[in-house]
């Protein structure tokens, strides 16, 4: 399985928001500035994320982007969900037909990465990644400290 620039532009987008303190407001034009994504191409990542809840917009001169919701309760998983779709690795375990299910034998091999691929990203949240990306920031500050 292959993530696109939908899923990690996405992410990347979410993390930003993530290491914002408390409900601070962002545009598109401060967090592509940030994070080096076209303001354009984080309009079309944002739409879903905000359908989905996993991003609020507030309109307005001061208005911009927040988390819809606590960084603890956002998981990697949900952000790929949203932004890539399934992340089946293979077509068959998202129902589509075949015609070998009952003949082949790789099936187990796709459910059980399948489970595997579930579990990993739906047990890392955007909190997660704020809590070990604060020891980096701190490093590379010290480390280029004069």
């Amino acid at each position: 399985m292959r993530i696109s620039t939908r899923g990690r532009y996405s992410l990347e987008a979410l993390l930003f928001l993530a290491l914002e303190p408390g409900d601070a407001l962002h545009n598109t034009r401060a967090i592509a500035e940030q994070t080096g994504i076209s303001e354009g191409y984080l309009e079309q990542l944002f739409i879903p994320l905000r359908q989905k809840g996993l991003i609020v917009a507030i309109r307005g001169a001061q208005g911009g982007y927040r988390l819809g919701k606590n960084a603890a309760e956002i998981s990697i998983g949900d952000i790929l969900r949203v932004s890539e779709g399934s992340l089946e690795p293979v077509g068959c375990l998202a129902n589509e037909p075949c015609g070998r299910e009952g003949e082949c034998a790789s099936r187990l091999t796709w459910e059980r990465l399948y489970s595997a691929i579930t579990e990993c990203a739906d047990s890392i949240t955007l909190a997660d990644l704020v809590d070990a990306y604060e020891p980096i920031e701190t490093e590379v500050h010290t480390e280029y400290a004069i």
